[in-house]
This record gives structure tokens, sequence and C-alpha cells, in this order.
């Protein structure tokens, strides 16, 4: 008795089954140069970035803070403060009455 879960012998294959491995030097050689220039480029970037970060900004900084500034302000002028008028009376919103609760 044979197994139904094999699936029967084929004899249309041949006997010799050839392989064929093409290489080819000549052509391009990948894209490894450019894609090598691109890190490249972004690196220098993220250092320059680093050193800007890292130097708060500047590259170049004042040694001598000391700032002497002379502001001439003019005075005050010494007169009172005008009497503001007095608020009207004004009453308090209104607010109505709730509606009473719906019956269920």
């Amino acid at each position: 008795m044979t197994d139904p879960n094999v699936p029967p012998p084929r004899d249309d294959r041949p006997d010799v089954v050839h392989h064929t491995t093409i290489n080819n030097p000549s052509s391009g050689g990948g894209g490894a140069g450019w894609i090598g220039f691109l890190v490249g480029g972004l690196l220098v970037v993220l250092i320059i970035i680093g050193i800007v970060v890292y130097s708060n900004g500047s590259l170049n900084r004042a040694t001598d803070t000391n700032v002497d500034l002379d502001v001439d302000l003019p005075a005050a002028p010494s007169l009172p403060a005008p009497d503001l008028p007095d608020l009207p009376p004004v009453e308090p919103p209104s607010v109505p009455d709730p509606e009473p609760a719906p019956a269920t």
C-alpha cells in the first residue's frame, strides 16, 4: 500500500541539471562610493553641531565683561494723580431658577 501524502514520482525531470553562474567584474562595482561620501558629510556636520552646542553657541568668547551704562531718565512728574470718578451702581446679575427635572 502506498502513502497517500507522498506525490507520485515525476518522470519528466532531466537526469543532469546544469547551473550557470555568471560573474561580471567589469560592471559598476556597487554604489558604496556615494554612500561613504554622504556618511562622511553627515559626520562632519554632527561634529560642527557638537562644537557649537558645547561652546554655548559661541566659538570666540570675550574675557572682559565689565559694562558701564549711564542712562539719563526723565524726572517723574511731581503732580498728584487726578481724582477718578465714582463708579455707577450696578445690580448683580440674576440667574434664572432651574426647571424641574423631567418625570421618568
